[in-house]
């Protein structure tokens, strides 16, 4: 399916989406885009078209008259077609994009973690551990990652983004904090400078300590069976055929998440009852219960509608939680 892994590798235990091959933990920046082989680049060629008996026109490479404003973006290794794009377009080699964790590796303020590629190498990422954690509850650790997006296609922005990782459960969270909201994006048509993305995503410490103030202050406010079901109600709202099933309160979503709720999720029991429980069922079920497997579920968590569902999430929890 196009949007299977297409190659992935992992440092250290494996992720929260059960997915890769395992590689050593010290990794190099350079030596984690071998193992996960994603050691190739992409161009822009010219393309052709030519009209059918149909009249319609199909494209082509190598026949009749080019095509002015459009061109073809391949792989260079395969020549695998990945998108039509515009001449003014710049692709990003994946070595542009490990090499922007070189510094950061080297000095030991981050660790390689995951790369691979996705939908036949027209998403690229890159995962790396920064070496910054903090507890909202005794052994209850948030770390933080940063995530690279390397898209290979027309109309989808390069993303560089901090995303905290609860350990107790592996549970995605959502960082959408301050000014950038979704990280840096930075469109096609703009080249690639490293160090004004850099400068713009400033110091991960920032954002995991306004995190870490959001997470306890969601620890310190009880949840109630009668909140919770309405919370629940809120996020997975009934479709229009369970709508039209007499007798249905709640989507079978909903009905999920406050059966999941109380027999309990890895780490409930840290804070058992409070918006900070009640919140990580809900990343708990886009992490590991929702989806078509584990492939659909990690692009969904991050580029996908799960990402955006964890945010609002969050954003509601802590509604609730300030009434609480």
């Amino acid at each position: 399916m196009s949007h299977q892994v297409e190659t992935m590798a992992y440092a250290g235990e494996l992720p929260w989406h059960g997915l890769g091959v395992p590689v050593s933990n010290d990794m190099s920046a350079y030596e984690m885009m071998i193992e996960a082989q994603l050691n190739w680049s992409v161009k822009k060629v010219p393309m052709f078209y030519q009209p059918n008996s149909s009249g319609v026109t199909d494209f082509v490479t190598d026949t009749m008259q080019s095509v002015e404003d459009k061109m073809l973006l391949i792989r260079e290794e395969d020549n695998m077609q990945l998108d039509v794009v515009g001449k003014n377009w710049h692709p990003v080699q994946n070595q542009q994009a490990f090499d922007f964790f070189y510094d950061w590796v080297e000095e030991g303020k981050m660790e390689m973690h995951t790369a691979g590629s996705l939908s036949n190498g027209k998403i690229v990422w890159i995962l790396a551990k920064v070496n910054e954690t903090f507890e909202v509850l005794k052994d209850d650790v948030v770390e933080s990652y940063m995530l690279f997006t390397n898209p290979h296609s027309f109309g989808t922005s390069l993303n560089v983004r901090f995303t905290p990782i609860r350990v107790v459960c592996n549970n995605t969270l959502q960082l959408a904090l301050g000014q950038h909201n979704n990280g840096i994006r930075l469109d096609h048509t703009k080249k690639f400078d490293p160090h004004i993305v850099k400068d713009a995503l400033g110091l991960a410490s920032d954002s995991m300590i306004e995190y870490s103030n959001k997470a306890k202050h969601l620890v310190n406010k009880m949840s109630t069976k009668e909140s919770r079901d309405e919370y629940f109600r809120q996020l997975f709202p009934m479709t229009h055929h369970e709508d039209q099933v007499k007798g249905y309160v709640r989507s079978k979503k909903a009905a999920s998440a406050n059966r999941l709720h109380n027999t309990g999720t890895p780490g409930s029991e840290f804070a058992k009852n409070s918006w900070w429980d009640t919140f990580n069922t809900v990343t708990f079920m886009y992490d590991h219960t929702l989806g078509k497997g584990n492939a659909s579920r990690l692009r969904s968590s991050w580029y996908g509608d799960a990402s955006k569902a964890k945010q609002h999430a969050l954003n509601k929890a802590l509604e609730y939680a300030d009434v609480a």
